[in-house]
């Protein structure tokens, strides 16, 4: 549990609560262990991504993350590269009674996670030019490409996959990713797919958000789009989001560290209880325990039973504290 910065430790609060209350009436058991990362670690330690904590992650089975402030960049980043986590998974659906501009909005965005230009390849060529490096290679293509098409599979919605890319701009990088991800999708024959340009996808994203499925594209388009993305329905409050490899997982809210509202108890503390929910999914998926699974979609579920009841926070227009909300689905996980 890294707890980061600004609202992050408030919203690790929320979660392990609520894992808490699931370990303590389920067959599925935790061992919560809270760890720092982030400008307070910083501060501390010297050190955004202290050792002691990157060596608590490394033992073990997954990471869900809170927001982390101005050193993200040399906490997720770092993390993503050392852990080889691909796949930035993102799903954004529009729960009841939110601030979503559709109600049968249900999109995932697949983002490649390791390459582009978040590798912070940059240097000066003279005092008053930066040149930034972006990189793009076959192997991160094929990888991201075959987890959208499978997860669009899985996903049984509309089964469909739209690459966004800017292949008539940036022809040899994003010319790559769209002939690699091209080839794959002849393998593909049940998955409908189909290109837009980063542009066009951000327009459609507010004409016609309900028409896509799984939106597949690369680190910095990824990043933005889905961010566009979780305002359409309802705003980043309710952001999950997962970093995943071939053997771990960091699980985390879309959204920064808000210290605008640190310590104030009103944040939205869904982001973190449906990033948790990812994270059993995976666990479970992971490890064949179907009971985790299961547990994951309580969590959901309550959520969604206190927006039926139209129970919200401040950001969706309701009354609810961070700790109100949380006490609250605490009380629906088991009820009837």
């Amino acid at each position: 549990m890294l707890r980061g910065d600004g609202i992050g430790p408030e919203l690790i609060d929320s979660a392990m609560c609520i894992l808490n209350e699931i370990n303590d009436n389920s067959s599925v058991k935790f061992s919560l262990v809270p760890v720092e990362a982030g400008d307070n670690a910083l501060t501390r330690f010297h050190k955004a991504l202290p050792d002691f904590t990157l060596s608590t992650i490394r033992k073990s089975d997954a990471c869900l993350k809170g927001p982390v402030g101005e050193s993200a960049a040399e906490v997720i980043l770092v993390i993503r590269q050392l852990f080889d986590l691909y796949a930035n998974i993102r799903p954004l659906k529009a729960y009841p009674n939110t601030n979503s501009l559709r109600n049968n909005i249900d999109l995932v965005v697949v983002r490649e996670n390791t390459e582009d230009l978040y590798l912070g390849w940059e240097f000066w060529s003279d005092e008053e030019t930066v040149i930034s490096l972006r990189r793009t290679s076959k192997k991160a293509i094929e990888r991201i490409t075959k987890y959208g098409f499978k997860l669009a599979r899985l996903r049984n919605r509309h089964r469909k996959v739209s690459l966004v890319h800017k292949a008539n701009v940036l022809r040899k990088s994003d010319g790559l990713f769209r002939r690699i991800s091209s080839e794959i999708a002849s393998a593909y024959v049940d998955i409908q797919f189909e290109e837009m340009y980063v542009d066009a996808c951000a327009m459609n994203l507010i004409r016609n958000p309900e028409d896509f499925d799984v939106i597949l594209t690369s680190n910095l388009f990824g990043d933005i789009i889905s961010d566009e993305a979780a305002q359409v329905v309802g705003g980043l409050g309710m952001g999950p989001s997962a970093n995943i490899g071939n053997n771990f997982g960091v699980f985390e809210p879309v959204h920064g560290a808000a210290f605008d509202i640190q310590g104030k108890n009103v944040s939205n503390p869904s982001s973190i209880l449906l990033s948790a929910r990812l994270m059993l999914q995976w666990l479970g998926a992971e490890r064949n325990d179907r009971q985790a699974v299961l547990e994951g979609d309580r969590i959901e579920n309550a959520i969604l039973r206190m927006l039926f009841e139209n129970r919200k926070t401040k950001d969706q227009g309701g009354t609810l504290t961070t700790k109100e909300f949380t006490t609250s689905v605490m009380s629906y996980l088991y009820a009837n």
